[in-house]
């Protein structure tokens, strides 16, 4: 497809120099007007051409926006706000997009000229007389270039493949293919090239610190590692094939569950490289500028700069704690919902995580926080007032960077690969889920759950695990597909929010309303921020797990928020089935796991097939 690919000169072209958080690493030299074989002959101007392929993970049609906070939603933790149109980000979220819709193509173009950048690069660096016969240190670092290609490639791959299953695959520059309408390729074939690559990547690029430069920024050993691994568990995993229309799962698994295990395992092993945080709330901090995670457990992640639609990201404007645009703060947040029934998916009072991971409150025009209604909770990992803004400002960019890989992912996947090869979880395993346990309950590290110990129940604690990790990272959504559990979990969450709204089973003593005022935003720790709402009857400890006065009328300085009462069944506008804002209305199982393809790339190319359903 013509307007997919880009040529090298508009590959090195059209790359800024970046903010403070990352402007040494991914700082250039502009070799825009030279020529490929000058460009691979110079060290600084491949580092460019390396840049280059980066620059196509970030902006609005990448993890800056679309990819990142509308790809992986709606799942049981997150949806996005607003109602229901076949044709934009609601249409996404509620299964519901057809072909023609907006926030598709252009996320799908750019992924593409990713791959177009880094086989560009994979081409012409291994073939440069630098790479064969330059000094050792030339030889080394164009070797690193080259590893980091093939990462960037398989990561761009990787994401076509989870949203679109068996996407064209070529792996040689435009000037080089047969054609430039290539139709779907078996995604297994897909996945076992890049899976492959990614071992000869990890080979070529050091551990972090030997390149201390690059940071989280660049793909280092341990990145490549993790992405190796997470690529292995996809392509273990269950998918919606092409040709029976069905959710399975190769005989050949157990293979790609082994090379998961393997890889979480190196990197478990070399903890001076990366290792948990101790602080939860600060991984998320240090997506927002100032780095709070010497524990490195930020491995990989797209960095954002420039203020400007194709470098910047609009993380905390678009989604995260809502601001009113009257507030010292300026507009900000608002776009994803928590599903009501999340909340109560914590520990109630020992598990920091909920409190970091859902916005239960919003900053009012007042500048004060005040506490949301149960359908409005929102995502809460991002947030302008943990950036440096000018509130003076119109910007929506706030150059808030979006983590692809955290270690905690990889102790998961670790716990996760070893049960499953080994047929129950081992002492490892054990102790895996358990580090990510403790680090949630800080200060009640004694009081974490029950570990299971049979290989089902054990499967059964990693997949509530990684629910209450990584809510609100875009991760979810294919875990459920990969584990094929996701419309169990559509209907198990449709069943939770019935009972919610009618106060039954596990939701039997919650309120129909809570009474807020609005209280100082301290800009404290989050379960301190949480624990200072101002509720009537108490602290929200309290009143959010009480019945309450069972009143919509406030009592004298309060105002009423709606709790179970902000769940209803309402065939056009409730939360449950609606088919304006329902949870997941549209979901078809078998057919609606992946999206449609374009429209306007099916018409240029006719040797592409239509997913199904579609």
């Amino acid at each position: 497809m013509k307007n997919i690919h880009t040529t090298l000169t508009a590959a090195l072209f059209s790359v800024l120099v970046l903010s403070s958080s990352c402007e040494k690493v991914l700082d250039y030299e502009s070799p825009s007007s030279q020529s490929p074989s000058t460009v691979f002959e110079s060290t600084s101007y491949t580092n460019s051409a390396v840049i280059a392929v980066y620059n196509r993970l970030c902006g609005d049609n990448g993890y800056g926006s679309r990819i990142s906070t509308l790809y992986g939603v709606t799942a049981d933790d997150f949806k996005t706000s607003g109602s229901y149109s076949s044709s934009d980000r609601r249409g996404i979220s509620m299964y519901g997009a057809s072909p023609d819709n907006t926030d598709l193509l252009n996320p799908f173009i750019q992924l593409y000229a990713g791959i177009e950048r880094a086989n560009n690069c994979i081409k012409n660096i291994p073939a440069s007389d630098l790479y064969n016969n330059g000094s050792e240190a030339d030889k080394a670092l164009m070797r690193r270039y080259y590893g980091e290609c093939l990462a960037l490639r398989a990561q761009f791959f990787y994401e076509l493949i989870r949203n679109w299953g068996d996407v064209p695959a070529s792996f040689v520059p435009s000037a080089d293919a047969e054609t430039l309408y290539g139709s779907n390729v078996n995604r297994d074939e897909t996945y076992d090239h890049i899976i492959a690559d990614l071992k000869t990547a990890e080979d070529l690029v050091p551990w972090r610190s030997a390149i201390p430069d690059y940071g989280s920024f660049r793909f280092t050993k341990g990145a490549i590692k993790g992405l190796r691994a997470r690529i292995a568990l996809a392509r273990g995993g269950y998918s919606l094939r092409s040709a029976t229309h069905l959710m399975e799962r190769r005989s050949d698994y157990l293979n790609y569950y082994k090379i998961a295990l393997e890889e979480c395992l190196d990197i478990m092993n070399h903890r001076s490289e990366h290792t948990l945080n101790p602080n939860y709330e600060n991984v998320f901090k240090t997506l927002h500028g100032t780095r709070f995670d010497d524990a490195h457990e930020l491995m990989f992640e797209v960095a954002a700069y420039g203020s400007g639609a194709t470098t910047d990201s609009k993380l905390g404007y678009y989604n995260g704690i809502r601001f009113n645009s009257a507030s010292a703060f300026g507009s900000g947040g608002g776009g994803l919902n928590a599903i009501p029934t999340y909340f109560y998916e914590f520990d109630p009072t020992k598990d920091v995580r909920r409190d970091v991971t859902i916005g239960t409150w919003e900053i009012n025009a007042n500048s004060k926080k005040i506490l949301n209604a149960a359908s409005a909770f929102t995502d809460a990992k991002f947030r302008k007032s943990w950036t440096t803004f000018n509130n003076s400002s119109a910007s929506q960019n706030f150059a808030i960077n979006w983590p692809i890989l955290r270690f905690a992912d990889v102790l998961l996947m670790y716990a996760e690969a070893d049960n499953e090869v080994n047929n129950a979880p081992s002492a490892a395993a054990i102790s895996a889920l358990q580090e990510v346990q403790k680090r949630a309950y800080a200060g009640f590290e004694t009081q974490i759950p029950t570990t299971p110990t049979t290989k089902t129940s054990f499967f059964n604690a990693i997949v509530k695990e990684r629910l209450l990790e990584f809510g609100g990272e875009a991760i979810r959504k294919y875990d459920l597909i990969r584990w094929n559990l996701i419309a169990s979990k559509f209907e198990e969450t449709r069943t939770k929010l019935r009972q919610f709204m009618n106060g039954t089973d596990a939701y039997a003593n919650l309120p129909l309303y809570v009474y807020a005022k609005e209280s100082p935003y301290l800009q404290t720790n989050s379960t301190a921020e949480f624990a200072s709402l101002d509720t009537y009857g108490g602290s929200p400890y309290v009143t959010l797990f009480s019945p309450g006065l069972g009143t919509s009328s406030a009592p004298s300085g309060y105002t009423t928020k709606n709790w179970r009462k902000a769940v209803t069944d309402d065939p056009v506008s409730g939360a449950i089935a609606g088919t304006s804002s329902g949870f997941a209305t549209y979901f078809e199982p078998n057919k609606k796991e992946l999206f449609p393809y374009p429209k306007s790339v099916l018409i240029e190319n006719t040797k592409m097939d239509q997913n199904y359903g579609y």
